[in-house]
């Protein structure tokens, strides 16, 4: 019989909760949650199986795997290495996996600076929003050693449904970066479709019965057009986490020399949106910019 394996869960907001409620309810780990708002780990734990610990020290010192799951660069950088944060602790031979959307320079900061220590290292974004984390059917996207993400595979598969290497330390977050430039594109793209018909005055059950199953059909289309068309935006990929997605992929291609006009124009008009008080908006509230700008 396999000894459980000891995971740390750091981070339990939107897309973190559920999934480490997912983890929760596997035989093959213990599991302790931290969460930097104690109230949403009491929350967590009266829902879920788990210990709940009271620092990141407590969490992680006898870890196996670390996951960690927040907001933004800061997050990361306060949880792993301020006065009060985990890489003094983490225990030599562990694993750190790391689901936050980050800049491509951080993961390979984190890389780097576990690797002085021991401790290994992936980067592994997802796709599939609050949705895909609660029915545990999320998209990952990994970056470091593969036979590390092979060791790390059962975990993650417990609140995901397909894991793709995507080479070294960093890639996981390059292929996340090209997730949501396309996404940007879509949602523009749509959102000028979708007006057009309005004005037209075309019968949108109609219209998107024909199109989505052709080659416009999109997950965009799928779950977010009629909403769009009723004008139905507090729910899903709030705005600010757009922006501060396409932030990454913009400051990203000045090293690669990439073009992201169309990007780069994507991303004023979700600043603009936010500006107008759409900050926790769905991404698919673009629809309102033109009306917004009159």
């Amino acid at each position: 019989m396999s000894v459980k394996k000891n995971v740390a869960f750091i981070g339990l907001g939107t897309m973190g909760y559920p999934m480490a409620g997912h983890l929760s309810r596997s035989s093959l780990f213990n599991l302790k949650v931290f969460n930097r708002s104690p109230q949403k780990a009491t929350a967590w734990s009266k829902e879920y199986e788990g210990e709940v610990s009271s620092s990141i020290k407590e969490a992680v010192m006898d870890a196996d795997f670390v996951v960690t799951c927040t907001g933004r660069d800061e997050d990361m950088m306060e949880i792993v290495f301020a006065e009060q944060g985990m890489i003094a602790h983490l225990k030599k031979g562990s694993i750190l996996i790391d689901h936050t959307t980050t800049s491509y320079k951080l993961a390979k900061h984190l890389n780097e600076s576990l690797a002085a220590k021991g401790v290994s290292f992936i980067d592994a974004p997802v796709s599939g929003g609050e949705a895909g984390a609660i029915n545990g059917v999320l998209s990952v996207m990994a970056g470091g050693i593969k036979g590390v993400l092979d060791e790390s595979e059962a975990l993650i598969n417990t609140y995901s449904k397909n894991v793709t290497f995507m080479g070294e330390s960093g890639k996981g977050q390059l292929a996340k970066m090209v997730n949501q430039i396309c996404i940007a594109g879509l949602l523009q793209g749509l959102s000028e479709g979708l007006l057009f018909a309005e004005a037209e005055n075309l019968d949108m059950t109609s219209l998107l019965s024909a199109i989505s199953g052709g080659a416009a059909q999109s997950w965009q289309m799928v779950n977010r057009a009629e909403t769009m068309h009723q004008r139905e935006f507090d729910f899903g990929f709030a705005i600010k986490w757009m922006v501060k997605d396409l932030g990454y992929c913009i400051d990203q291609s000045s090293s690669n020399n990439s073009n992201l006009e169309f990007t780069k124009e994507v991303y004023d008009r979700y600043v603009n949106l936010m500006d107008k008080g759409h900050t926790y908006s769905d991404t698919s509230a673009l629809m309102l910019f033109d009306d917004l700008n009159k």
